[in-house]
């Protein structure tokens, strides 16, 4: 597999961090940490985007991601309402593959240095070691160095469903 092209890596962790902010503010108004939002708590999370959604908006909205009709969004509807015009391009993938790697092995965080490590053990050349920490910073939401696997995954396959 060729190398990403810097511009092309840039826009795809660039596109990883945006959706790591939608993580983040989803948990941010999530206020009873039940991993779902009701109506209220989505406009909430909209205004503080800058968005400036009217109450029938954010009902409409709640109507077209609430794929199980319970009238609450889960954090996978938020995001799946969220990024499914994404472009992802073939990082995503390749993570993807390298997550179901990791998940086996049983760490509880990834680091730049352990997906580096992965991809190449799976023959994916598509990163460098400097890439990877731009792609682990780019969903590194507490700026420890590491990813923990619950925000890789959710990352990751919200923006491959």
């Amino acid at each position: 597999m060729a190398q990403l092209g810097s511009s092309s890596l840039s826009a795809e962790t660039e596109t990883l961090s945006n959706v790591l902010s939608l993580v983040e503010a989803f948990r941010a108004f999530d206020s009873d940490n039940d991993g779902s939002i009701n109506a209220a708590e989505l406009g909430g999370i909209l205004s503080s985007l800058g968005y400036n959604a009217s109450e029938q908006d954010v009902r409409a909205m709640m109507r077209e991601g609430d794929g199980n009709k319970d009238g609450l969004l889960s954090m996978e509807e938020f995001l799946e309402m969220n990024t499914k015009d994404m472009e992802v391009g073939e990082l995503a993938n390749s993570l993807r593959t390298a997550f179901q790697a990791i998940e086996v092995e049983g760490d509880e965080a990834l680091t730049a240095t352990e997906l580096f490590e992965v991809m190449g053990n799976l023959g994916m050349d598509l990163l460098s070691l400097g890439d990877c920490h731009s792609v682990v910073a780019s969903m590194d939401a507490d700026a420890d160095g590491a990813v923990t696997l619950e925000d890789f995954k959710l990352i990751v396959n919200a923006l491959l469903d």
